[in-house]
């Protein structure tokens, strides 16, 4: 009786044995299953991740080129423009100075623009300079000073010569700094096309 314990206990004992490797070898299947699943997702996440960062950079450097190609392009504008101004502010600038530095010239252009002018209305010339203007218009166009223009002095001008109607409805002013921009404005397109043509 005591071997037949003895064997059942034996087998008992086995059996729990059996089914306890069964058990855990199911369970470490299990887990082993488990853990294959997470390292794929991890893997797949990581692949994602790197993805991603490679997709933002590629993106990233692209906007950066263009950025940079935009505000490359906006410095040589910039620059372009800073030449021309230079430039045009020169040349206008010193032939403005050069013609109103030259009293003959300065009153020959006024001589012909009132004449022009004055076939249709009368005129006012004021300038701080009348009797200067006066005495050459007496010598070159007396005939206009009769009846047609008005040469008054005025100090404290802020430009050269002001030519309006004797009816006062409007001025044109004629200094330095209308005479250069009006010649900027004429001068300033062909610089820019002489100094940038093969560039553009």
């Amino acid at each position: 009786m005591e071997s037949r314990i003895q064997d059942l206990t034996d087998k008992i004992y086995k059996e729990g044995v059996e089914k306890a490797q069964h058990d855990a070898d199911e369970l470490l299947a299990a887990a082993k299953k488990e853990a294959e699943a997470i390292k794929q997702k991890a893997v797949e996440k990581a692949n994602s991740i790197v993805e991603k960062a490679e997709d933002d950079a590629t993106k990233l450097t692209q906007q950066t080129h263009s950025e940079l190609k935009m505000y490359a392009a906006q410095a040589v504008n910039a620059l372009k423009t800073e030449i021309a101004n230079l430039l045009s502010d020169k040349v206008t600038k010193e032939s403005v100075d050069k013609f109103l530095g030259d009293d003959d010239a300065v009153y020959s252009f006024l001589t012909t623009l009132a004449s022009n002018w004055s076939s249709s209305e009368e005129l006012v010339i004021s300038t701080s300079e009348a009797d200067k203007l006066t005495a050459y218009f007496k010598s070159k166009a007396s005939h206009l000073l009769e009846n047609k223009v008005t040469i008054e002095q005025v100090n404290g001008l802020k430009t050269n010569f002001s030519i309006s109607p004797a009816d006062g409805s409007y001025k044109i002013n004629f200094g330095d700094e209308e005479l250069k921009n009006y010649f900027i404005s004429f001068l300033r397109p062909q610089l820019v096309e002489l100094l940038f043509a093969d560039n553009n």
